[in-house]
Formats: C-alpha cells, sequence, structure tokens
C-alpha cells in the first residue's frame, strides 16, 4: 500500500451552534475531530490514497469515527480498546474567540502503543506522517511515534511532521525537547511562528528548523501565508483573502493539499499553492474536517488561478 500512512487519536466533536457563552447554547452539531485523520481525509480527497490507524472505544462514537474515515476512502486501521473514545467541546464564545475543551486523559486514543503500529504499514507507505499532538498523550504514545519514526526511515520512507503544539495537553517547558527530538530525525515538517519558537528561537524559524536536519521546513502563519525552504530554495506565498467562518482544521488542510501534490509529484512552488488554497477553503467551511476540499472545489474557488 504506497500513499500516505499516518496514526494518531480522532474524538468526536460537539460542537454549539451560533455564537454566545455555552451556558446559553440550545443546539449541537456531532462529528469527528483529530489532526492526523483530518490530513488523511484531505489528501484522499485530493485523490490520493491515505490510510489511518488508530485506537478508538466500544462506544457509538468510536463507530461513527470508522464509518465517517471509511466513506471518505481513507483505508482505516481501528483498534478497538476497552476505553472510552475521547470527546472534543467547542464553542465560539464571540465572533472572535473559539473556545475548545477536550475530555481525552485516560481515553482509547490514548493507549496507542509501539507494537500497535505494524513495520510492514511504515515500510511501504510513500510518506509517514505524524504529529506533535500523540506524544503528548501518553508515554505509549511518544514511544510509538518515535518508534515509527524510526523504522520508516530505517526503509527510506519520507517521514512528515506537523509540530502542533497544543498547551493543554502539555507545557512549553515539557514539550519543547521532545518536540526538538521529533523534528530532528523527520524529513519533512511544518510548523506555525510560535510553535517554532518552542525549540528554535522567534527569529528566522525556517532557518533554524532547518538547521535540525528537515529537507523541507514550512512555516504555516495564518493570514500572513507562509515561508518555506525546500531543499536549499526559499519560498514565500501570501494567505489567500477570504471570510473565516470556522479557523479549526486550517492547518490541516494546508499540510493535506502540500503532501497531496507531494504524492503526486508536484514540484515545491505547486506543493505550497495548493496547500495555501486548501487551508483558506477550509477557514470558509464550518468543523473541523468539513471544509478539506476536494480538486474540483479548489478548481471553482473564488479566489481563483489557486492551481496556476
Amino acid at each position: 500500500m504506497s500513499g500516505l500512512f499516518t496514526f494518531g487519536e480522532t474524538m468526536g466533536l460537539v460542537a454549539a451552534d451560533g455564537i454566545g457563552s455555552l451556558e446559553y447554547a440550545r443546539s449541537f452539531s456531532f462529528g469527528i475531530g483529530g489532526a492526523e485523520s483530518n490530513v488523511a481525509i484531505g489528501v484522499a480527497r485530493l485523490g490520493q490514497r491515505a490510510t489511518w490507524l488508530g485506537r478508538v472505544g466500544p462506544d457509538a462514537t468510536g463507530d461513527l469515527i470508522e464509518r465517517r474515515l471509511r466513506s471518505e476512502q481513507v483505508r482505516t486501521l481501528v483498534l478497538r480498546d476497552e476505553a472510552f473514545t475521547g470527546l472534543m467541546l467547542k464553542f465560539r464564545r464571540s465572533g472572535e474567540y473559539l473556545h475548545v475543551d477536550y475530555h481525552r486523559a485516560g481515553s482509547a486514543g490514548s493507549r496507542l502503543a509501539p507494537a500497535d503500529i505494524p513495520a510492514a504499514e511504515l515500510e511501504s507507505a510513500s510518506i509517514v506522517h505524524v504529529t506533535g499532538i500523540t506524544p503528548a498523550l501518553s508515554d505509549s504514545a511518544r514511544a510509538a511515534v518515535f518508534q515509527a519514526v524510526e523504522t520508516a526511515r530505517a526503509a527510506g520512507v519520507i517521514v512528515s511532521v506537523d509540530v502542533n503544539y497544543r498547551s493543554k495537553l502539555w507545557s512549553r517547558f515539557d514539550a519543547g525537547p521532545v518536540l526538538r527530538d521529533l523534528v530532528s530525525h523527520v524529513d519533512v515538517v511544518f510548523a506555525g511562528p510560535e510553535e517554532a519558537a518552542l525549540f528554535v528561537g522567534r527569529s528566522a524559524p525556517v532557518d533554524g528548523l532547518a538547521a535540525l536536519g528537515p529537507r523541507e521546513v514550512i512555516v504555516k502563519d495564518g493570514a500572513r501565508g507562509c515561508e518555506a525552504l525546500i531543499d536549499g530554495a526559499r519560498f514565500s506565498l501570501p494567505a489567500l483573502p477570504v471570510r473565516v467562518v470556522d479557523p479549526v482544521g486550517a492547518g490541516d488542510a494546508f499540510v493535506a493539499g502540500y503532501l497531496a501534490e507531494r504524492l503526486a509529484g508536484a514540484g515545491p512552488e505547486d506543493r505550497l499553492r495548493t496547500a495555501v488554497a486548501a487551508g483558506a477553503f477550509a477557514v470558509t467551511v464550518p468543523g473541523d474536517c468539513e471544509g478539506l476540499p476536494s480538486r474540483a472545489d479548489l478548481e471553482a474557488f473564488p479566489p481563483g488561478d489557486v492551481n496556476r
């Protein structure tokens, strides 16, 4: 099985409809959310093969995750666990402020372990993608990430990481050394400026990340676009002007766009253009993975010229 292989925790997502304090919310939507599965869905929607592996509980939320990923044409390797499937609660306190709570301590996803990740899956992939979220979940999940990276690299497989720092999971002090170590063992790294500052300082984040070893460094900076250093060449692309409806999932859409184009054999600038367009499209749709675009979506996207 070639294509993308990724793994991590996917949760149920409870989202309050409308804007305002949670106590006044009267209606909610229920879906799924997880950085790694978002990327897998995004890659699949853009026409490339994607596999996701993770633990879920013996509950309706776990069932939904499995059905939803399969319906998105993601090859889904579900490990059923006796623990519960994690939940994420999201509400918009105001038009400018989005609040997210996690209920995942001791969840099925946090019990991921090195033995869960088949070496054959890693060795047959074209790209193995991990995030900085999974190492924060538990000691066993952290060990699974580092072992997977080591196994893939030993097999000559490209390894990608999105730093994806989550302050509600661990402190900057605890995260910094682990994320620095992880980045030093991969080929492709995605990070925001604040995430890069955890372990390479605030000045010249692209160069700081590149000094750790990755050949492809992409710093995604929201409305300011992105900066990249790819195989020695520098790139800078502006963001596309759109009306933001929901910023959640934009970074995952960006990563999916880049990796899908890499799998398709596109050059660095085309990868970045699709990444920027995918991220912009995602913020125009509410939800965690609902706004991930297809090829047809990008071709019809209002700003135009995004794939030229």
